[in-house]
């Protein structure tokens, strides 16, 4: 059975109540998972909790009380979402990509992340309550990273696609806009072996591509993150991978970020390219189904809803240039009043230099 209609199988179940592991039986993800705990308790984690993000950025684009103030940006899901593994705020993807989006739109943005380490679908509900229940105002646009715990703590991802779509309906009758990070690859972790690796991956791309149809419905956009895993971070895993050899590394929260950014300000109106195919990058309009299977097994892919049962695949992610940080390792160490230096240029998106979108308020730190 194809991963598309695999996928259509998990969606079609979160969709109508069903269940189901799909085409990977129970037994065989109750193999990956133990694997997975063995990885885990190999490894250890003893990682201290993620920094604080939170906090406005591109501050030298105007402050709060400007018209139109800042755009404001949520980040919900799991420790990818919230940066577990790294020492500063401004090297988690939160604060990269409010950076990112800061540069690009040339206004402030005002991030709140709301991710937590360990997290499941199921905890979604509570995170979107924290962003929307309040007395102000809801986010434009929110980044959801979800799917790996899902896998490992063997949620059914008919309930885990249910989860993560009745979170985004949520937001999106907020009126945010939303971009989903699809399930990452866990063929990555280093300690899991042949062939428990080969269906480790195979499981996350299933639930990845599940992830896109369900959402896409709802007007929401996804990126698929898992094939960045399963490639850049398996060709340079000292670098990419933390000192737990599990979750990223500030390099490799960078790269994921350069993935998610292109998207993010699409959804936004304010990327610089149209969303006209173009076919020299294999661009392409194709049943939902075979865009979310075609998206799961490539990095950075964008799937977004067209018409119908049809689904535009767009490839705007840019590779960075020779010698560009985006990790902070080699900016500064924060002013003495709270404010941290530049967060590294952008030109590897193709947007405007990123340095100039770092103003961030001292609880950022």
């Amino acid at each position: 059975m194809s991963r598309a209609r695999t996928a259509r199988r998990i969606a079609a179940g979160a969709a109508y109540g069903g269940g189901g592991l799909g085409l990977v039986g129970a037994a065989a993800v109750g193999l990956v998972v133990a694997e997975m705990q063995f990885a885990k308790r190999t490894v250890g984690t003893g990682l201290p909790d993620p920094p604080r993000a939170d906090g406005l950025y591109g501050s030298e684009f105007g402050g709060p009380e400007l018209s139109p103030g800042p755009l404001r940006f949520g980040v919900l899901g799991d420790s990818t979402a919230a940066g577990l593994g790294v020492r500063r705020a401004r090297q988690t993807p939160g604060a990269l990509l409010a950076s990112g989006l800061a540069a690009v739109a040339e206004r402030p943005v005002e991030l709140r992340n709301v991710a937590l380490s360990g997290a499941m679908s199921d905890d979604l509900d509570r995170q979107t309550g924290l962003l929307l229940d309040g007395d102000g105002p809801p986010p434009d646009v929110c980044v959801i990273m979800i799917g790996a715990n899902d896998v490992t703590r063997r949620m059914p991802p008919t309930q885990s696609v249910r989860l993560l779509t009745a979170a985004v309906r949520r937001l999106r009758l907020a009126g945010s806009e939303v971009v989903v990070g699809t399930c990452p690859d866990l063929g990555t972790i280093e300690p899991v072996y042949q062939p428990l690796r080969w269906l480790a991956r195979r499981v996350s791309r299933q639930l990845a591509a599940a992830q896109t149809i369900g959402v896409l419905a709802l007007g929401a956009r996804t990126v698929s993150i898992g094939d960045l895993m399963g490639t850049e971070f398996a060709a340079n895993p000292r670098e990419m991978f933390g000192p737990d050899s599990y979750h990223p590394s500030a390099e490799g929260y960078a790269t994921a970020a350069m993935a998610i950014l292109p998207t993010l300000c699409a959804a936004l109106g304010v990327w610089p390219e149209s969303d006209r195919l173009d076919v020299s990058r294999n661009e392409d309009m194709l049943p939902l189904a075979k865009a979310a299977s075609a998206a799961a097994g490539q990095a950075g892919t964008e799937v977004t809803g067209a018409r119908g049962a049809w689904a535009l695949l767009k490839y705007r992610r840019r590779r960075r240039v020779p010698g560009e940080d985006l990790t902070g390792e080699q900016t500064g160490e924060a002013s003495a009043d709270g404010a941290p230096d530049g967060a590294g240029g952008d030109a590897a998106t193709g947007a405007p230099d990123a340095s100039r979108a770092t103003g961030v308020t001292s609880q950022g730190q």
